[in-house]
């Protein structure tokens, strides 16, 4: 950790014929498709201006020395380039804007370099967001190009298990645990069972394979979404999410983080356990059982209480890190996988 200090004035700005790029920074992927490689997507792959962030250094309290780095890809010159950079709301950037003198070739890059003032290191797991956009006339004529990156620190859950938190499945014959829904409902184990849900079966769904949780009826099976930060490894062209709904509003945004520091988003949700139409939200159905269980016993027999699968997409070329779930309690969650 270095001593922390009063930001000065920076104004350092190199331009190089041919300045590598570094990999480790692109832009954020859109909600709707997956995570695109280019800073700016209004501009094709091949031609887009690209923006990318040097690491940061979060290791505070400190002054931490962050590069900018655009390169013109386009078939013009780019010329009256300005660099603007920012981080979490109030860490202070210093300076705020830079310009670059002369003009572009293709092909060529601009370093801009910026200091930003790092706070102490929050306890727990955090996630930061740094983005840089340059504006410029020529180039590949877009006229803007955002770059962004994220870095965590502390450690997401090592799986979705670690994050349970509902008791979602409980025995006939002890009904009493359960409170999948916050009236103290449940699913039942036998009736799940029946309808081919058991613990540790393999679920598949969406092309992913999932595991129905591996844990005794009325003990924490599933997670209510809050936020949580958790670990996942590998690639794939969607995020599947295997659950059901609690009210009709069980619906929200999942960011997926890969390991060049990139993002991604997507939305999902599912139908209501029971009631809602079966692909309310663009949900699929997985599995129907018969009845639930209450408080005071199995019940409601001839009413379907249900499962269903969601995806979100990924970016099948990057190497996914961790997920953080919707910050949304009513949507229940079983399991996740990546399908190819």
């Amino acid at each position: 950790m270095r001593p922390a200090g009063l930001i000065g004035s920076l104004g350092t700005v190199l331009v190089a014929g041919a300045l590598a790029l570094l990999p480790i920074s692109t832009a954020t992927a859109a909600p709707t498709a997956p995570a695109a490689s280019t800073a700016n997507p209004a501009a094709t792959a091949a031609a887009a201006t690209a923006v990318t962030i040097s690491p940061v250094d979060l290791d505070g309290p400190a002054v931490s020395t962050v590069k900018v780095t655009v390169t013109n890809a386009g078939p013009e010159r780019m010329r009256s380039l300005k660099v603007s950079f920012g981080g979490p709301v109030g860490w202070a950037v210093q300076p705020s804007v830079l310009q670059v003198g002369g003009s572009l070739a293709k092909g060529a890059s601009a370093e801009a370099t910026f200091r930003i003032q790092v706070p102490e290191r929050r306890p727990g797991f955090t996630v930061r967001t740094f983005t840089a956009t340059a504006t410029y006339r020529g180039g590949d004529g877009a006229g803007s190009a955002t770059g962004t990156r994220t870095q965590h620190s502390g450690t997401p859950l090592p799986n979705l298990a670690a994050a349970y938190n509902n008791v979602g499945v409980t025995d006939e014959s002890d009904t009493k645990p359960g409170d999948y829904d916050g009236g103290g409902n449940s699913f039942s184990a036998q009736k799940l069972a029946d309808a081919g849900l058991r613990p540790g079966g393999t679920v598949n769904a969406l092309g992913a394979e999932l595991r129905w949780p591996n844990v005794p009826s009325g003990t924490r099976n599933n997670v209510s979404a809050a936020g949580q930060a958790i670990a996942l490894s590998g690639k794939g062209g969607r995020l599947v999410f295997l659950g059901s709904g609690v009210t009709s509003g069980a619906s929200g945004t999942a960011t997926v983080y890969y390991t060049d520091g990139t993002s991604g988003t997507g939305s999902f949700g599912f139908p209501n356990w029971s009631f809602d139409p079966a692909n309310a939200h663009g949900a699929t159905l997985v599995a129907s059982s018969d009845g639930r269980n209450r408080p005071d016993g199995y019940g409601n027999a001839g009413i379907a209480y249900r499962v269903f699968a969601h995806s979100i997409p990924l970016d099948p070329t990057k190497q996914v890190e961790f997920v953080v779930l919707p910050g949304n309690g009513n949507i229940h969650l079983f399991d996740l996988a990546i399908a190819p």
